[in-house]
């Protein structure tokens, strides 16, 4: 389950409430039965053979096993309210992205506004080819460029290789460099879009760029 912003804050508290009620079903459970298992000592206490008399190391190890269960439930309740403190921050660091230009490590770029932007660096100055493929694999998109040593960008402007117009979302993006021997290798590469939207999904912080969505630990830099 998934929400923007607000909803993504809705679903989080939704989320810790449900599991803080059964850290409190649990503790109430215990308690129960703890007062049960004190009632029933206590008969047996009243009513027990002088001559044979209880095993008190019996009622002592149960009792310490009581004693256990019930830190142990109450430690993971402060591990819930731990988690539950941490990602209501990253909501909130993760909203304070909207609307700026945002570098994320990705396999795939995202479509806005015709345009998409790629980053990579290389040793040396070299040829590059870059693909770009659509959801269904298709590839629509190549160029060949001369990178220089060190930091390069690429921008998209949406055009398929036949002219058209591609649609604003996310697409796949391969970077490699052409050897002179027909050679290819793979390079690192580094995708930047505006971000649109945060959300939490299932426990995740995660950052939307239109229509492409990473978790908040994908995120590299951040522009003005």
């Amino acid at each position: 389950m998934s929400g923007t912003v607000s909803p993504s804050s809705t679903t989080s508290s939704s989320s810790g409430s449900a599991i803080s009620q059964v850290g409190t079903s649990a503790l109430g459970s215990l308690s129960n039965n703890f007062s049960n298992f004190l009632s029933l000592l206590m008969t047996q206490l009243q009513n027990q053979d002088p001559t044979t008399p209880l095993d008190s190391n019996q009622f002592t190890s149960e009792l310490v096993q009581f004693t256990s269960v019930e830190q142990q439930i109450s430690t993971n309740s402060d591990l819930t309210q731990l988690i539950q403190l941490t990602q209501a921050s990253q909501i909130e660091q993760s909203a304070s992205l909207i609307g700026k230009p945002v570098t994320v490590a990705s396999t795939q770029l995202s479509l806005q506004n015709s345009t998409g932007e790629v980053n990579f660096n290389t040793a040396t100055a070299e040829p590059v080819g870059i693909a770009v493929y659509n959801s269904a694999g298709t590839q629509v998109q190549t160029a060949t460029l001369t990178s220089t040593a060190g930091a390069n960008n690429w921008k998209w402007n949406g055009q398929s290789a036949t002219g058209t117009t591609m649609p604003d979302g996310a697409y796949t993006v391969t970077v490699t460099t052409l050897g002179a021997n027909g050679s290819s290798s793979n390079v690192p590469f580094t995708v930047t879009a505006t971000a649109t939207a945060v959300q939490n999904n299932s426990g995740t912080v995660e950052v939307q760029m239109g229509g492409l969505t990473l978790p908040f630990s994908a995120v590299q830099s951040v522009g003005n």
